[in-house]
């Protein structure tokens, strides 16, 4: 048993260590071998009626649940009563992650999707980036700001505040960029906005979320802290599994097509986008006067979306579209090589610092 533990534990540090590259293998193999995936995704558990609406459920919600459940679980609690110093921190990093890609989406499609020889693809990618910004912030910032010695009481009422939101936020920001799109998308992102409400977001994102922060205050701290290996691997591996199940929708049309200008624009401008988003943290951080610690979190929460659940829902909700699942999967990844690049230059700066004091 203690051997078994061990092991467990081994596995979960080499894929936290790893996750990166082990997502682009997900991704690699969706491309290659999608079949796997697309089973995950038809498997079918039943209907609940919410809101005298009946919605299908899916292993793909189930999955979505149990990632928001355990990222609650893993919410600390010391963190949670500090947030309350940040309140106007907060206030303006939810502002700026609502309004900082909605006018960069508007800019991006203003200069250069107008201008795209294929009126369809631009289209596509118009939806997809709307979804990367519709999201709420994601979990994984809060490992990321902890990482780089960032201010765990600011990321975490990122997250939560943007996550409980959600419900009304999302579909906002569908319907204002679905002012930028084609009749047929204006459409799209309009029937978005009515299956992502307080239905969908409020009963896969933020009920699990809730559960997961309300077992965390029942179960004593010695218990979880026993087990969060354990839920740290767990979620590891739900997130590739939804990640590679929904990549195996459009991945292996995309790399069939050889449409190597259609990956390359959208390439281009999901790095644009995310390079923004994080800049933009930045510079907000310098207007505020904030700390090192307060700046490393706001460009954490800023540049990092919950494109798990946009993956989700672009696959329930948008099956027949896969192209628009590309910007999303991009985006994914682009974010944890940004984030990495920010961790990198941030450890220089600290050891500098160090330096410079432990020679004066």
């Amino acid at each position: 048993m203690e051997n078994r533990s061990h092991t467990l534990l081994g596995w979960s540090q080499f894929v936290h260590r790893y996750f990166l590259w082990v997502l682009i293998g997900a991704y690699a193999v969706a491309a290659i071998l999608p079949a796997p995936g697309l089973w995950i995704r038809d498997i079918r558990l039943g209907d609940i009626s919410v809101l005298k609406a009946k919605m299908h459920v899916s292993l793909l919600l189930i999955l979505l649940a149990a990632l928001m459940f355990n990222a609650g679980l893993g919410v600390k609690t010391l963190h949670l009563r500090a947030v309350v110093r940040n309140a106007w921190v907060l206030a303006a990093g939810l502002a700026a992650n609502v309004l900082v890609p909605t006018v960069t989406i508007f800019a991006i499609t203003t200069l250069v999707l107008n201008f795209w020889h294929n009126p369809l693809e631009s289209q596509h990618i118009l939806v997809g980036l709307a979804l990367v910004a519709a999201m709420p912030i994601a979990g994984s910032s809060i490992a990321w700001a902890q990482n780089s010695n960032g201010n765990l009481a600011l990321s975490l009422g990122l997250v939560l505040c943007s996550t409980v939101l959600s419900p009304l936020v999302t579909p906002m920001v569908f319907y204002v960029l679905g002012e930028l799109a084609s009749n047929e998308y204006e459409l799209v992102l309009h029937d978005l906005a009515d299956y992502s409400s307080a239905a969908f977001l409020g009963l896969w994102v933020v009920l699990p979320s809730m559960m997961g922060l309300g077992v965390r205050f029942v179960v004593p701290e010695p218990r979880l802290a026993a087990v969060m290996p354990y839920i740290k691997l767990s979620n590891s591996i739900i997130l590739l599994m939804l990640n590679y199940s929904n990549a195996s929708v459009s991945l292996p049309k995309a790399v069939a097509e050889h449409d190597l200008d259609f990956l390359a624009i959208t390439l281009s401008i999901t790095t644009g986008l995310c390079v923004v988003a994080f800049s933009a943290a930045y510079w907000l951080s310098c207007l505020f006067d904030l700390d090192e610690a307060e700046r490393v979190s706001l460009m954490y929460g800023l540049g990092m979306n919950n494109n798990g659940t946009a993956l989700v829902l672009a696959s329930l909700a948008l099956a027949s579209f896969p192209r628009i699942m590309v910007p999303i999967i991009f985006y994914n990844i682009i974010q944890h090589l940004v984030a990495g690049a920010v961790h990198q230059f941030t450890s220089r700066e600290a050891k500098a610092g160090r330096t410079v004091l432990g020679s004066t």
